[in-house]
């Protein structure tokens, strides 16, 4: 195990949990859908316990969570990138506002599915307390996150595809059959034809 680049996935997976939430407060402010907005303010009270998480798991490893790496520098630069984003979607069309804050949290839930995928992978590949404590905050998360990423997706999807003045499936598929893997996100999207 290369424990250097153990430490730097730890901290982006930190980072990007801090920036997490600064992207589901300025989305929130540009959801319109009443659905979506509650969906996203659920969302935002586990990123922020997530970040809590982390930070333990940043302490576990004697880890400062305060320290400043090159990676932690770039995730916070993209996380900054789509809030501002947000931010200028919100100077004009309220629909379309919805829409590039859906795209935002979908980028931003990528990296964070991400990180705890390979968080993961490192708790089954490793052995002692370092394993336990991967594990532990792993199994505390990794549904969660699949939920943000699959049902983020959905949301993005059908809220274009109702701005594309097609049928579209609101609340999406993924919401409504409360996909949390990626083999039930394709079967959810493939069922969008019936729920039409």
């Amino acid at each position: 195990m290369n424990n250097e680049q153990l430490h730097q996935l730890l901290y982006e997976a930190f980072e990007t949990e801090m920036g997490g939430v600064k992207v589901y407060k300025t989305a929130i402010r540009c959801a319109i859908n009443d659905e979506l907005k509650q969906e996203w303010e659920e969302y935002l009270g586990q990123t922020e316990e997530h970040e809590r998480i982390t930070r333990e798991l940043l302490k576990k490893f004697k880890l400062d969570p305060d320290k400043e790496t090159p990676g932690r520098k770039i995730v916070r630069q993209i996380g900054q990138s789509l809030v501002e984003a947000m931010e200028m979607a919100l100077q004009g069309n309220p629909a379309a506002a919805q829409i590039v804050a859906a795209e935002c949290v979908v980028e931003a839930e990528t990296k964070d599915h991400l990180n705890w995928e390979l968080i993961g992978q490192i708790a089954e590949k490793t052995q002692g307390e370092d394993a336990k404590s991967l594990k532990e905050a792993h199994e505390k998360v990794e549904e969660e996150e699949d939920e943000h990423l699959y049902h983020s997706t959905g949301w993005a999807r059908e809220l274009w595809i109702e701005s594309l003045g097609l049928p579209a499936v609101i609340p999406p598929p993924e919401e409504e059959k409360d996909v949390k893997t990626a083999i039930g996100a394709a079967r959810a999207k493939q069922s969008r034809e019936d729920m039409l």
